[in-house]
């Protein structure tokens, strides 16, 4: 499994991502479950992608019209063509995964952890509402790690 967070620190709330997988970083996890900041890489992550992971979990500001600091979860559908062109700085998700297809690699199961953002202007540092949904995506992804049954994983 790998949870990758992504996002520009240097955006506001484009960094709930990356400070997600911080926090996550000092939790013990199984081996076989793998914790890594992307921040702006796509291309990064496409390439990591590429050594088969059963599920890849990905933790980004993604804004779908709720309140600020919600949370939510996911399931992405696979990606199975690439675009007809890609590009290499893009960091969205659906990017990634097109740059992934043609590189001929496969996601496994995709899962979303996403939290609704309240500003992504010019700034670092996540909005009091991103902030506060930190530990909740925390436990999300905490959650997941244990319905998706990871070898290694203790109930």
């Amino acid at each position: 499994m790998l949870i990758a967070g992504v996002g520009n620190i240097f955006l506001g709330d484009d960094g709930f991502g990356v400070e997600v997988v911080h926090r996550l970083s000092t939790v013990d996890l199984p081996d076989s479950v793998h914790v890594r900041d992307y921040g702006v890489s796509g291309m990064h992550l496409a390439f990591d992608l590429l050594e088969g992971y059963d599920t890849t979990i990905l933790i980004d500001a993604t804004s779908r019209g709720e309140v600020p600091g919600t949370v939510y979860v996911v399931e992405l559908d696979p990606v199975t063509e690439p675009a007809g062109s890609i590009d290499a700085h893009g960091m969205q998700p659906e990017l990634v995964m097109q740059l992934l297809a043609m590189l001929g690699g496969s996601a496994g199961r995709v899962l979303l952890v996403g939290c609704e953002p309240a500003s992504v202007t010019d700034h670092i540092g996540l909005s009091p509402p991103v902030a506060a949904a930190v530990d909740a995506a925390v436990r999300a992804v905490l959650e997941l790690v244990e319905v998706c049954d990871v070898p290694g994983h203790s109930r």
